[in-house]
This record gives C-alpha cells, sequence and structure tokens, in this order.
C-alpha cells in the first residue's frame, strides 16, 4: 500500500508542479534527442583522461618549486583527486548517475568496445552482487599502499587498468551494454546508493506504458546500456541518467521527487545485505580508516609498539623498504618509502577501523530492528540505507581534505573550510536521522518507533565522529 500511494503521490506531484515538471521533462527529451552530441562530449572527456592519467607517469617527479599550472603531473593530481572524485561524488546526490550516463570515459570506452566486440553471454560470476563491495574495498586499500593521490605511476596502474578492464569487459560480453559499469566497476556501487538522494529521476509511469501498449502503436526498440529493466524501474540507483529512454511509450520522463524518497519508498522492498556492508563496512569502515591513518595519533604509537617489538626480535628487514613500488610506496628521491611493517600496518589498521565501525554500525541496526519487534533482516538493511548521507559526506570530505591540501600548497587558502566541513556534516546527520525517522514509521508507531530512534542516532553519531576526530581533534 505505501509504495501504491509513493507512485500515485509522485505522479501527481510531478502533474501539479506545472512548468517546472515540463521543463525537466523537456530537458530530459532533449538528451534523447542529442545523443550524437552527448557522444562528442564523451569523446572529449576520453581524450583529456587519457592525457591526464597516461603522460604524467612517464615524465619526472615534479621539483620542489613546480606548480599545478606549469606541471602536467600536478595538474593531473589535481583534477583528478583534488576535482574529479569529489565532486563526482557530489554530483550523484544532486543529479543522479548523469557523470555514468553522459561524461565517464570508462562507460563510453566499455559500450564502443561491446559494440564491436564477440556479444558473449553473461557469465554467472560477472553478476555475483559482492563485486561492487569486493571491488571498492581492493582499490581503496591498495591505493593507500601505492599513494595514489600522491604520484601519477600508482594512478595510470589503478586508473588506467581500470580502464583496461572496462574495455575488455566490454569487448568480451554484451552487445553495446555497460556490462563493466553493471556488474564490475569499483565505484558502480558507491555511485548507486548516493544516487538515491537524488532530487531527480526518470520517472517510469507504468498506466501510460500499459495504455500504448493496448493502443498497439509502433515502438522503436530501446537499448538501455546499463542493463536497467526499465519497464519496472522504480529508483534511479541503476539508473545512468543518459536520456536515452526518454519519452519512450510515453512513459518515461525526467521528473522531481523528494530528495532521499527512494530510500524511503523502494529501499525496502528488495533486502540487499551488499549493499549493507558497502555502506557499513564499505564507506563507513574502510574509507574511513584508509583517510585516517595519515593523521591517527594511534597509528604513530602502535608503529612505534611493533618497531620496537621487532628489533627485539632481530627482525629488523621488516623496517626496510624492500617492496617495489607497486606493492608499496617507494620513492626515495622523495623520501617517501614504505618498509614491510608499515604496509602491514596500514593494512591492520583499515582492517581494524572497519572492524570496529562495522560491528559498532550493525549492533545499533540490530538494536534498531528488534525494537520494532520480532527480528527481521529485511528492515536491518533498510534501515541502513538510512546511513547513506552521512556515509556520502564521510568520503567526500575525505577526498576534499586533498583539495584544501593542493590549493593551500599553491598558495590560495581556501576560507571557512573548518565551518563547510562543520555544516556539511551536521546537515548530513539531520538527514541521515530524518530519513531514519521516515523508515521506523513504516514499521512501528508510538513507543516502538521512538525505541528505535536512540540507536539509530548512535550510529549516525558514530559516523560524524569519525571524521570530527580528524579534522578537529587530530
Amino acid at each position: 500500500m505505501a509504495m501504491r500511494d509513493f507512485l500515485v503521490s509522485t505522479a501527481s506531484t510531478s502533474r501539479r508542479r506545472g512548468w517546472a515538471a515540463r521543463a525537466l521533462a523537456a530537458f530530459g527529451e532533449a538528451l534523447m534527442r542529442n545523443q550524437r552530441v552527448i557522444r562528442r562530449l564523451q569523446w572529449v572527456v576520453v581524450g583529456f583522461y587519457l592525457l591526464l592519467v597516461g603522460v604524467p607517469a612517464f615524465l619526472p617527479l615534479p621539483e620542489t618549486t613546480a606548480h599545478m599550472w606549469n606541471n602536467l603531473t600536478l595538474f593531473a593530481q589535481f583534477a583528478f583527486w583534488g576535482v574529479w572524485w569529489p565532486f563526482v561524488l557530489l554530483s550523484m546526490v544532486l543529479v543522479g548517475r548523469a557523470w555514468c550516463g553522459l561524461f565517464c570515459p570508462e562507460g563510453a570506452l566499455t559500450e564502443m568496445a561491446s559494440a564491436r566486440g564477440r556479444g558473449g553471454s553473461l557469465p554467472r560470476w560477472v553478476s555475483w552482487r559482492g563485486w561492487p563491495f569486493a571491488a571498492f574495498v581492493a582499490t581503496t586499500v591498495y591505493g593507500q599502499m601505492v599513494s595514489v593521490y600522491q604520484y601519477a605511476a600508482p594512478a595510470l596502474l589503478v586508473l588506467g587498468g581500470s580502464t583496461v578492464a572496462a574495455i575488455v569487459a566490454g569487448y568480451l560480453w554484451g552487445r553495446n551494454k555497460r556490462v563493466w559499469c553493471r556488474y564490475l566497476c569499483p565505484v558502480s556501487g558507491v555511485f548507486g546508493l548516493l544516487s538515491k538522494l537524488a532530487p531527480v529521476h526518470f520517472r517510469v509511469d507504468r498506466d501510460d506504458w500499459r495504455a500504448h501498449d493496448a493502443s498497439g502503436a509502433p515502438t522503436q526498440k530501446l537499448n538501455c546500456a546499463p542493463l536497467v529493466p526499465v519497464k519496472i524501474m522504480q529508483g534511479g540507483s541503476a539508473c545512468h541518467m543518459c536520456g536515452r529512454c526518454s519519452g519512450y511509450k510515453d512513459a518515461i520522463s525526467l521528473s522531481y521527487r523528494a530528495p532521499g524518497s527512494e530510500i524511503v519508498h523502494v529501499a525496502g522492498q528488495t533486502p540487499r545485505p551488499w549493499e549493507t556492508a558497502l555502506i557499513v563496512f564499505g564507506l563507513m569502515g574502510v574509507a574511513v580508516g584508509a583517510f585516517h591513518w595519515t593523521a591517527s595519533p594511534w597509528y604513530i604509537d602502535l608503529k612505534q609498539l611493533a618497531a620496537e617489538k621487532l628489533v627485539d626480535l632481530g627482525a629488523v628487514w621488516m623496517l626496510k623498504p624492500l617492496a617495489p613500488w607497486w606493492i608499496l610506496t617507494n620513492y626515495p628521491d622523495q623520501n617517501d618509502a614504505m618498509s614491510l611493517l608499515d604496509g602491514a600496518m596500514l593494512l591492520g589498521y583499515i582492517a581494524g577501523t572497519a572492524a570496529v565501525m562495522g560491528g559498532f554500525l550493525m549492533a545499533c541496526l540490530a538494536l534498531a530492528t528488534r525494537a520494532f519487534g520480532p527480528f527481521a533482516s529485511a528492515r536491518l538493511h533498510h534501515l541502513a540505507q538510512c546511513l547513506i548521507p552521512i556515509a556520502g559526506c564521510g568520503v567526500f570530505l575525505g577526498l576534499s581534505a586533498l583539495t584544501v591540501t593542493l590549493f593551500k600548497q599553491e598558495g590560495f587558502p581556501l576560507p571557512f573550510v573548518a565551518e563547510t566541513r562543520a555544516l556539511l556534516l551536521t546537515g548530513a546527520g539531520l538527514w541521515a536521522a530524518s530519513l531514519a525517522w521516515r523508515v521506523s514509521g513504516l514499521y512501528a508507531r508510538g513507543a516502538r518507533r521512538l525505541a528505535a530512534m536512540p540507536p539509530m542516532l548512535a550510529a549516525i553519531g558514530a559516523g560524524v565522529g569519525a571524521w570530527v576526530l580528524m579534522f578537529w581533534i587530530w
């Protein structure tokens, strides 16, 4: 009943919005009509991407007097890690996965390879639902091991390796499809989560769809490259916002919706344990540890203790940088090299952070779920979706910290950084709490609904506290 009421309310609300709704729908139609222009734009992005990923890795490391405006390596570092990654994440919350459908170079390359490839059927292992979580954790941890944010060669290895894998996947499977984007992209899961917060999406009106089918009117075949079952699409987490389906069967239009409504009304229909793992152990665990370790006094104390023990045991070789740069950071000319102890401590710190944070958050979610009555895992997974605002905000703040650092190094310190961070964390925390209250209302009323809120607020507080610790305490 709640889902039906939501769909009816969404449809009627869109119709009442008048010119704003028509303008938004017209923009979706414009996207559909200008696919050739979008393709050309994508290839411009591909060229820019290949230049910034490929060339700096073969240039000398920047001198201390170099700047981003006169050194391609520093400019590429700023473009990728200071602008691209943090603001692509932000765009997911504002306009859904428009980056994926309109700009992403890997999306364009894998679809191009698919159009000219073998067109093979999809192997069963490719569609394993745990890939977004596993790929995110692997690339996040490996990126820290090789200092992907600081050096061009690791950036080529990580980003370029992902691009090559996308092309290979496109060549092997599907025809004019984005198999890589749908199942294997390391950030697809994160993008899908954040896009659930977006205030715009392509809405499918099932009544109009059925009426068009009943009319017998001819319909051109629709190619949804990211393999979304368009007819039954209810949310925007898998949609790439490319506009190709706009106006299809007079039933699909770019529409406004209440921000976060997908989490409240759609996310609970199908339990997604791997999404819970990505939110709780990935974004709020592994990512926190990956951003924390360079600033954490706990890391330094533990490393010092471990080093003393190794010296006592005669295992001094563990204190030397023996691994090559593509396993552990090793740039002695820059006085930047990781020993085997550094690598082990890094892995242990991130794993420990993920275990502690993830364990605490899961306990909070379990307590909140139990407050509704007999335990039901589906409710736990639905409540976990309420943490997406704070999980996404934390990763954005962690990535944008490099933006702040790069500007400061160039002599342009950004104003009101602390205030902006505090505002974003506060807003994300309040948004998450609001979602938790709305979701709780679907399962209980009165005392039970109120009883679910303290553990949810504790989970949200832990998410906020992790970044308060990094930016204001350490």
